[in-house]
């Protein structure tokens, strides 16, 4: 069953204590196609769909983005219950597109595989590489990929900067060493990695919104051991990033909104 614990949400009522259907999910956010496992029983599919309609509405307020830019041009699936990993409560499979939520665990992870879905949608439209291959925006602009001008990828990569490097622009924000240092410390390649550091750089900003409070989309930015271990921007660096982050995504979602 899917979990019983209440998620304590505080912020708009979009729904007004209607029932939704993944059918709603898809038309209002623009998705493509959403898989549901076959295990999952109706109760929980109703719940789930409540949940994931408040999440990505919540999103789509914070960021001020119409609420079908998510979909990303439809090309953003959504499995639930299905397609998971082992120990995984969420991840998101560039292959498919597809953003998979656990049925028992996927829960807090809504924002981070966001951002990992629109990282990888937006990297052959923001730097020269191929649009077959296999790439992430954060990645390519560490790299020094080519970027592709335009005045919004030039807001975008100003997202990159102040997430990512010093005041100054010469070294590694403190938040990348303390990434690295977790690496060092477990002995992986993870923390470290641009996609990751923009994901909880990201999930974090979108905890840290004053108005909104929804476990379901992002938890534990604020208070998790990983929070303690330097893994998540501080509260300060936070409101650096979300300054960058609605330059770049208001802009954007005004110019979807002329289409």
């Amino acid at each position: 069953m899917l979990k019983s614990k209440a998620y304590h949400r505080i912020g708009p009522d979009y729904r007004f204590d209607e029932q939704v259907s993944f059918v709603d999910v898809k038309e209002v956010f623009g998705l493509g196609h959403i898989r549901l496992g076959k295990w999952v029983e109706n109760a929980e599919r109703d719940k789930a769909a409540n949940l994931i309609f408040d999440s990505l509405a919540d999103l789509a307020f914070i960021l001020k983005l119409p609420p079908k830019a998510l979909g990303l041009r439809q090309t953003l699936n959504l499995a639930f219950g299905t397609g998971g990993q082992k120990g995984v409560q969420a991840h998101y499979a560039p292959d498919r597109r597809e953003l998979a939520l656990a049925k028992n665990a996927g829960a807090g992870a809504l924002a981070h595989e966001f951002w990992h879905a629109f990282d990888h949608y937006i990297a052959p439209k923001s730097f020269h590489i191929s649009p077959n291959r296999i790439s992430f925006a954060s990645h390519s602009w560490i790299a020094d990929v080519k970027p592709i001008k335009h005045p919004l990828n030039q807001r975008l990569e100003r997202v990159f900067e102040v997430s990512m490097l010093s005041d100054d622009g010469e070294e590694g924000h403190d938040y990348v060493s303390r990434a690295i240092a977790l690496d060092k410390q477990y002995g992986t390649q993870y923390f470290s990695k641009p996609t990751e550091l923009m994901a909880r750089a990201f999930e974090s900003c979108i905890e840290s919104y004053a108005d909104i409070s929804n476990p379901y989309l992002v938890d534990e930015t604020l208070t998790s051991d990983l929070f303690d271990a330097g893994g998540y921007p501080t509260v300060e660096h936070r409101q650096q990033i979300f300054s960058v982050l609605i330059d770049y995504f208001e802009p954007l979602g005004e110019a979807l909104g002329r289409e």
